[in-house]
């Protein structure tokens, strides 16, 4: 896979959960946020319209390539 790693995470970018509650499920990051404990976390919005919330180092960022041949 040619993902890049969460710390590149930006808002706007399509995303694939690897890990956690919401591991499989995909769509764009929205509200990158660090809580008080200083972990980062973020909001994905799914294609449907569903917004979950996860921590960032539970998703990896999809690359362009990836998106086309999924879209295909």
């Amino acid at each position: 896979m040619n993902a890049r790693s969460s710390s590149e995470l930006k808002d706007g970018q399509h995303c694939q959960v690897v890990g956690g509650t919401h591991a499989g499920k995909s769509g764009i990051v929205r509200d990158i946020n660090v809580s008080k404990t200083g972990h980062r976390t973020i909001t994905v919005v799914q294609a449907n319209g569903d917004r979950f919330k996860t921590l960032a180092k539970n998703v990896v960022v999809r690359t362009d390539d990836e998106e086309k041949r999924r879209s295909q």
